[in-house]
């Protein structure tokens, strides 16, 4: 064993013989360098277990192509794409909603060029970040006044810590929401210092209920609207037309969170149970929390729009700065809103809000051009086929309804569906699909255009590696 590892090259030599070929020029010579200690120890653990017994196998040539993908597949940021054929439009573990061209070129600019990021170019001095996103705010939701934040957990619990810490807020107790990650509306309530008042019962929940609640220790009545679940059959629950008559009897702010929030109707694509933000600020809510992301389809962000006193109060407060925004995500946010100042742009432009309406026609055309580019990558060696499938919102959003469309399923001989599921995921770029009854399965609704013939190709990496196996 000890005359088997003196065969194995010296780091300097491995090194000179990749500078040479030229492939990792652009990688820091440090992380090139670790890696290929990296490998050297595999290939001593190899020799340790009997994998590698002759000194030939240990020689450089021989090892230079396992070494080169080696540190090719170290050098790979770990941040990085992935295709979501899953189906699912608002995907939270794969980051959510796409930003549009012009919100991605918004970004660029911003990050690289200096910007009047806090800066007035009226005045020459120092000005405000959230004037780059308000104006256009209040211009598309009938709001006085709008602030940023850096996510709508944050703008919640900003809501609540200004205006109603040490006093009782009253929320219907089917309105007591858990969003993912376990962000649960009693927890952060209880974080701001605000004191929860539920009232009501699961179900159904009357004005009386609330107004019995009301004290002197009363700061706020608020509602939070059940983006992710839905609760049916023998319900009630208050209106907003109800509470704020309430409010404005008793002279109390009536706060809304949205959650993920959503500025274009979708009514008429058949997706009921979401308010648009410019209903509710129209119904009277003083104060109105959403998601710049998710539905909207900006980058993340906890948007808040309503009345300026209450507004002005939340923006001086001193923890407004561990939540405010960076350029980045304002350069985003402006560029994605300004494309609802026309609503059949936006739906075109948007790219959620392009797949959750997209046709029927549109979307089998997709899968037929999807399944045609996996027959020629993979030819006789998978079954693929188009049926009529389902996808999903995703991000909170419309919960009980499905996205009828159309899917492609994969079926390759000898392989099992879970097998090639988790080969894609080793692919350039991994793919993520999904599993239905068994039957391995791409959602084209969640591919673009140019993202089909990718697929395609990492289906074809996946199959040729565990055919290798």
């Amino acid at each position: 064993m000890s005359a088997l590892f003196r065969h194995l090259p010296s780091v300097d030599s491995v090194l000179s013989s990749l500078a040479a070929a030229g492939e990792f020029d652009s990688l820091p010579r440090p992380l090139v360098k670790g890696l290929v200690n990296d490998f050297l120890d595999v290939c001593r653990e190899e020799v340790r277990s009997g994998l590698l017994t002759e000194p030939a196998q240990l020689e450089l040539a021989a090892l230079l192509p396992r070494l080169a993908a080696f540190v090719r597949a170290g050098a790979r940021p770990h941040f990085r794409r992935v295709l979501n054929a899953t189906g699912v439009v608002i995907h939270t573990n794969l980051g959510r909603s796409l930003l549009a061209k012009s919100a991605i070129e918004a970004v660029a600019e911003a990050c690289g060029h200096y910007s009047n990021c806090e800066f007035d170019l009226k005045t020459g001095k120092r000005g405000s970040r959230y004037s780059h996103v308000e104006g256009i705010l209040c211009e598309i939701t009938g709001a006085e006044a709008a602030m940023v934040v850096n996510n709508n957990a944050a703008a919640v619990f900003i809501m609540l810590e200004t205006l109603a810490r040490g006093r009782e807020v009253i929320v219907s107790r089917g309105q007591l929401v858990e969003i993912g990650g376990s962000f649960r509306i009693p927890d952060v309530m209880a974080k701001s210092g605000a004191v929860l008042r539920e009232v009501g019962a699961t179900n159904r929940t009357h004005i009386h209920d609330f107004e019995n609640a009301i004290g002197d220790d009363t700061g706020a009545l608020m509602r939070v609207h059940t983006s992710n679940f839905r609760v049916v059959g023998f319900t009630s629950e208050v209106t907003l037309a109800q509470m704020r008559a309430l409010g404005d009897k008793y002279g109390l702010p009536v706060i809304e969170d949205l959650g993920s929030g959503t500025l274009y109707a979708l009514e008429g694509e058949g997706l009921l149970g979401e308010p648009t933000v410019q209903q509710v600020v129209a119904q009277g809510a003083d104060v109105v929390s959403f998601s710049g992301d998710k539905v909207l389809g900006g980058p993340q962000a906890g948007v808040i729009v309503g009345r300026r006193e209450y507004i002005d109060r939340i923006k001086k407060n001193p923890v407004n700065r561990a939540m405010r925004i960076d350029k980045m995500t304002l350069a985003a946010l402006e560029a994605t809103l300004r494309l609802y100042l026309d609503m059949d742009e936006a739906r075109q432009q948007v790219p959620t809000l392009k797949m959750v309406t997209a046709s029927q026609e549109a979307l089998k055309s997709k899968a037929r051009r999807l399944a045609d580019a996996i027959r020629v990558r993979l030819g006789g060696k998978a079954a693929v086929a188009m049926h009529k499938g389902v996808s999903r919102v995703g991000g909170g959003a419309f919960p009980e309804y499905d996205l009828p469309g159309t899917v492609v399923t994969v079926a390759v001989e000898s392989i099992a569906a879970d097998d090639l599921r988790d080969a894609l995921l080793k692919t350039d770029p991994p793919l993520v699909a999904r599993i239905e009854d068994g039957v391995f399965l791409l959602d084209p609704r969640t591919l673009n255009s140019t993202e089909l013939k990718l697929a395609a190709d990492s289906l074809a990496q996946a199959v040729s590696a565990l055919a290798r196996k």
